[in-house]
Order: C-alpha cells, then structure tokens, then sequence
C-alpha cells in the first residue's frame, strides 16, 4: 500500500488544486471517440509486464497531467478558429491590467465580440477572505487530555461530517492536535487544518475554509459542535476549534467608481473578464483593464504554447535514467524537428536538448508580415502536431513507463484487452503497484 500512497498523495498535492477549466467537460461524441481511441490502443498494445518503482507512478501522472494541459490550452486557441483559420486561432484576444499586484484578469469571452477598444476601471478596497478557527495554544510535550473515545459534529451549508478520534495515555497535546488536523485535511471537505505556534512555543490547531465570503443568509461557513457526552465537551473545550477566530468577509471593489462585492476573490464581469482580485489597491489607484496589441497577444500565444511543450520535454530530462522518458522526448521533440526550418525562419529555435526558444523580434516581425499568412499556417502545423502526441499520451500515459516485452499479439487476429487501459487507474488503487 505504501507505493499507492506515494501515487495518490503525489497527485493531490502536485495537481488537485490545480482546477478545471471549460475545456475539461465533453460532449457525447468527445468521449466516444476518446473511447474508440482507447480500443484501438488496446488492440494494437503487445503484452507487457510493467517494472514498478517509486517513479512510475508519478512519471504517468506527470505525462497525463502535462497532455492535458496541453490539449486544454489547443484547445483554448482552436476555439477562436471555428473554421480552423490558423491566423485567428493565435489572434486570441487576451486581456491585461496596469496593476497586475492588485487585480489580474484573464479574458473567457469570445474573440467574435471582443472590442479592442472595450476597457474599464477597477479598484480594490479589500479582499474576500475565510473563516478561521483557531483553537487554544497547549504545550505541546504536556498531555492535557484524559485518554478516551470522542467525536465532534463539523457541519458547513452543504452537509454535516461526524469526526471521531481516540485519545491513548501516550498521546501529547501535539500527536492529538496533528491527529485531527489529518482527520478534517483527509476528509477533503474544503478545509485546511494547520497547526500555528506563539512566541512560548506552544502549538494551537487552526482550520480555515477554502471558500470566502459570507452571503446575507448564511451565519457561518463551518461549523465545530462536540458531541453531547461530557468527555468530547471536555476535550473539545480543550482544544478550543469550535469558536470562530475570524469570520469570513466578501471582497469590495469599485467598477468604474461604482461599489460591487464578491463572496470571492475571482468573479467575471459581463461573461468575458474573469477577474482575480490580488491586494488592496495602493493609494486607491485604480486598474485599467483592457485588451494587449494584436502582435503582443499573437506574440504571447505563441509563447504560451511553446510553454506547454518545453514542460513536456522538461517532464522527460526530470526522469532521465528512471524511465524510458527517451520515448516521450522522441516523440515531442519529432513534432519540432518536423518543421525544424520553417519554425526557425518565424523564430522558434529549437535547443539541443530538444526545446524551443523564441526570438520575439524575429516572432513579430514575421506575424505582422504582408506574406503572414505562411507563418500562421507553421504555427498551425505546429500546434496540430503537438496536439495529436498530446492525445496519444493523454490516452495511454502508461505506454512512456519503464516495461519487459512478453510478446506481440497475433496480427489480423487481435482484440481488445478489456484491462489495459485500466493501468493508469490501478497505480492508485492497485495493491501492486
């Protein structure tokens, strides 16, 4: 079980938190033609016996994570390019702020309706922050609990959680308060349990909410009750986690000199910017959002796809000499060296180690060109390619792992092997992996 710990626990600390975006949701046809990619893999995968270690789980992870991060940005830029127009797909429009400390935007509408003209003001007076319960601080080698069996209610707007725990005669203040602080974290319910210490030493256990905010008909975000028995009244008393430190208060900003709040920090305005509110605005200045110059925008979309594809080739150097990360960089780097020369007259270098770097002069100078539409249709190239192997890994991430040959399958006479894509799924579940 150790192996799938080190998987899962790779996986929720390095990506979970990441998010989706609109481009992680399907359609019916989407997913069928992802499952008809995944028969045709299995039909055509030769048996194999997978060599286990501590990276293999990870290094598939890594591959999966980082493919869909590149289908999902493809996919952002092909979404601007409904008729598959190369010059529009790297035309996305993409939004900035003048002060980038104190509010940041991201631009989600369409580039149909964008007005590159279109602006506006934004200035932040405070930010949306959470609910924190801080308990008592306790010396943390003193044992002030009495040895037992308790439980306490947590209960939030949505649901109600039962927690219980026990308490040995070894226990310290410190092993029973890191013992809850993993029980509300493990739980996954939106909490963040951490222990904060004073100036004497002594450690308190804090939670805080991961949403902000508090609407006009909501008293609490969560909520900390001991169970009715003395012993969980006492030890709760003890800990102290059921009085609210902090209340959680909605952001509060000015649009164009007018007040709006927010229960968060991220909200959009009319459907199209999607807004983060970062610090209060220094000297109540205000933030001008509006949209980047065509060659910048152009200039920066290229940047960020080239991005996504230098992480993959990172992703291989990171697992040199663990697993045979040598595929991975033969098949990301081919798509490169399939336009090597035309991608370097555009300037996108490729490196020795199989990157690319972009000489932005050179980037600029060729999109704004009379013959620009040679260079777009490149790029295009480029991007399909990319995202046709991001595909292939996203699908089979297992196929890039360390692996014996047992044997090929019989061709003409192959069929699918209902398991196999299960492999994936297995690193976290799996007792043997």
């Amino acid at each position: 079980m150790a192996v799938i710990d080190s998987a899962y626990q790779y996986y929720l600390s390095t990506y979970a938190g990441s998010g989706t975006s609109r481009y992680d949701t399907h359609k019916k046809s989407q997913l069928r033609a992802v499952y008809n990619n995944i028969v045709k893999v299995n039909k055509d995968s030769p048996l194999y016996k997978i060599n286990f270690t501590r990276d293999t789980g990870r290094f598939a992870i890594d591959i999966k994570e980082q493919a869909r991060s590149i289908e999902n940005f493809i996919a952002a830029l092909s979404n601007n390019a409904p008729d598959d127009n190369a010059e529009h797909a790297f035309s996305r429009k993409i939004a900035q702020s003048s002060d980038e400390d104190a509010v940041s935007v991201q631009y989600i509408g369409s580039n149909m309706d964008a007005d590159n003209s279109k602006q506006f003001d934004v200035t932040v007076e405070r930010l949306a922050t959470p609910q924190v319960n801080r308990g008592v601080y306790l010396a943390p080698g003193a044992s002030d609990f009495v040895p037992g069996n308790y439980s306490f209610d947590l209960n939030t707007n949505l649901s109600s959680y039962e927690f219980q725990y026990t308490i040995s005669g070894r226990d310290t203040n410190e092993t029973v308060q890191r013992k809850i602080m993993r029980l509300i974290n493990n739980a996954n319910i939106g909490l963040n349990a951490t222990l904060v210490s004073n100036d004497r030493g002594q450690n308190a256990l804090s939670i805080t909410s991961q949403q902000t905010g508090l609407s006009d008909n909501e008293q609490y975000l969560f909520e900390i009750m001991p169970a009715p028995d003395s012993g969980s009244i006492r030890a709760m008393r003890t800990l102290g986690i059921n009085d609210i430190t902090e209340m959680p208060v909605n952001s509060l900003f000015l649009l164009n000199g007018t007040e709006h709040s927010s229960l968060s920090n991220t909200f959009t305005v009319n459907n199209a910017f999607e807004l983060t509110l970062k610090a209060p605005s220094a000297g109540g200045e205000t933030a001008t959002i509006g949209f980047k110059a065509d060659t910048d925008a152009i200039a920066d979309n290229v940047q960020s796809l080239v991005n996504v594809y230098n992480n993959m080739i990172q992703l291989g150097h990171n697992y040199h000499g663990s697993q045979e990360s040598g595929k991975l960089l033969h098949d990301m780097e081919s798509v490169a060296k399939s336009y090597f020369n035309e991608l370097e007259s555009i300037g996108l270098n490729l490196q020795q180690d199989g990157s690319i770097h972009i000489d932005k002069s050179l980037l600029t100078d060729a999109v704004s060109a009379p013959d620009a539409r040679e260079s777009f249709h490149t790029l295009n190239n480029f991007k399909n390619g990319l995202q046709r192997k991001a595909t292939q890994a996203s699908i089979d991430p297992i196929s890039y792992v360390s692996k014996v040959l047992i044997a090929y399958k019989n061709p003409g006479h192959n069929f699918a092997a209902a398991y196999h894509s299960s492999v994936y799924s297995g690193l976290m579940l799996d007792t043997y992996c």
